[in-house]
Order: structure tokens, then C-alpha cells, then sequence
């Protein structure tokens, strides 16, 4: 990783929690000693936006807390709202690793398309910066994260080590467990699942209809041990190697097959 004349890399860091989460602030402290640490968040939680962008208003950014190493802002917009406008405006230079988080509740499977906490560090990823997104599958605000931030700096100790390939971020996820229970790290793919939602229809004080989201997540290879859900019921730290090309390359044989006949 590229560094500064006083040694620090700069870290940009964002989630989808909301600058104020404890999650973040647990990750803030824990980076502190390791960089020049810049924080550009939600100023509020914006959870599931996955990588929503703000298109139709304007973005406001508003300087929190500034001591040495330490610069932390809120934005209104999204979590790639928050990246993207750091990178673009805030930052004095391209940060050297995004690191998002720590956020409350799992990121596993199919989630890490609804995320907003991956939506930021696939951003990262995007613009050629080594990325990573922890969750701990604890969705409480009052969650606590002192077993994380033990796993989460060896992670990171080895990131800094060894860089990432180009195009490819990290998915961690973390069981919520006492540290002595976690059977160690795992390298997984992503399970095949769906969440299946269902709206609770009810009736505001005016008489009219509203909704609200719920479901649960279908795990379709519950006995899949390569998998990440896997990992997680089994008291291992899941990691997943995100890659941002979403194309099909089975689908590209399927179709030239179609198409020309090959």
C-alpha cells in the first residue's frame, strides 16, 4: 500500500448505518493508530440502498470532528454518495483503502446486493482502490463489537500486506459469538438464496393503506460447506471475494451458441 512521508496510509472510511453508528465508530477507533483516517457517511441510516447514487437533489457534506489523523464528515446523500464525493471533493488525494462498516447485521448472500455498506466498498473497488465491507450479524444498534474489531484488525493487518487483484473487493461477514467460539476465517463463495418478501398491510390514522417490508431469507444449499451462510452457522468468519464485472460468461457461451451456432 502506498503511504505518506509519515508512514500513515489514508483511509476512507464509509457504511450505510449512519455516521453516528456504533459500528463505524468502532471501526474509527480501531483504525485510528493504523493511518490518516478520513470518515465521509450517511448522516442518517440508509440502509439497503445497495449502490444507489443521488440524481434528483443536491448532496450536502458537513465537517463533524477534524484532529490530527482524523477527519470525519456526514453526507446526505448514500452510502456511494458518501464515496463518491469524497474521492471527487473532500479527500486531498486518492485513499490508499476503503473500509466499510462495521455494519449491523449480516451481509451474507444475496444481501450483499441490497447493501449499502457493500454498495460503498464496491465503489471503492470501482475507482481502483483496495475495498473491504465488515457486518456483524448483529442487526441491534446497540450491538457490541469488541470481538469484531479483534478479528476485523488481523483481517486488515494481512490486507495491507498482500493487495488485493484489481477489480475485486471484500464481503466479511462475522458471527456474533465470544471470540473463543469462532472457529476461525473462511474463504467462501456466496450462497444461493433469496429473501422472500412479504408486506404487512396496515392503515395509517387517515384510513389509508401502508406497507411494510418483511421476509425471510431462503437458503437454497443449506449443506453447501463452501458457502458463506455456511461459514456463519457454523461459527467461522465468511470472507467472499466480490468481483464488479457482472457479466455471465456461461450466458455469453449460451448465446453465441443461439446466435452463431458455435
Amino acid at each position: 500500500m502506498p503511504k505518506e512521508a509519515n508512514n500513515k496510509p489514508l483511509i476512507l472510511v464509509s457504511n450505510d448505518d449512519g455516521v453516528r453508528a456504533g459500528g463505524i465508530n468502532a471501526l474509527i477507533e480501531l483504525l485510528r493508530p493504523m493511518g490518516d483516517i478520513w470518515v465521509v457517511a450517511p448522516e442518517k441510516g440508509e440502509s439497503g440502498m445497495s449502490h444507489a447514487i443521488s440524481i434528483a437533489r443536491p448532496v450536502h457534506a458537513h465537517l463533524l470532528k477534524e484532529e490530527k489523523n482524523l477527519h470525519i464528515y456526514s453526507c446526505t446523500g448514500t452510502p456511494v454518495d458518501s464515496v463518491k464525493l469524497a474521492i471527487n471533493k473532500i479527500l486531498p488525494r486518492k485513499p490508499d483503502f476503503l473500509v466499510s462498516g462495521i455494519n449491523h447485521g449480516s451481509n451474507a448472500s444475496i444481501s450483499v446486493i441490497y447493501s449499502g455498506t457493500m454498495g460503498a466498498a464496491i465503489e471503492g473497488c470501482l475507482n481502483g482502490i483496495p475495498s473491504v465491507g465488515f457486518s456483524l450479524l448483529n442487526p441491534s444498534p446497540a450491538a457490541d463489537f469488541s470481538v469484531a474489531v479483534n478479528i476485523i484488525r488481523e483481517i486488515l493487518k494481512n490486507l495491507i500486506e498482500y493487495k488485493l487483484p484489481q477489480g475485486t473487493c471484500l464481503n466479511v461477514n462475522i458471527p456474533d459469538i465470544p471470540l473463543n467460539q469462532i472457529k476461525g476465517i473462511r474463504t467462501c463463495r456466496q450462497t444461493r438464496g433469496v429473501w422472500r418478501e412479504e408486506y404487512d398491510e396496515r392503515t395509517d390514522p387517515r384510513g389509508g393503506k401502508y406497507y411494510w417490508l418483511t421476509g425471510d431469507f431462503h437458503n437454497f444449499e443449506v449443506g453447501a460447506k463452501d458457502t458463506d451462510e455456511w461459514a456463519l452457522a457454523n461459527n467461522y468468519v465468511a470472507i467472499v471475494p466480490i468481483e464488479v464485472d457482472f457479466t455471465s460468461y456461461e450466458g455469453i457461451k449460451f448465446l453465441n451458441n443461439w446466435i452463431y451456432g458455435i
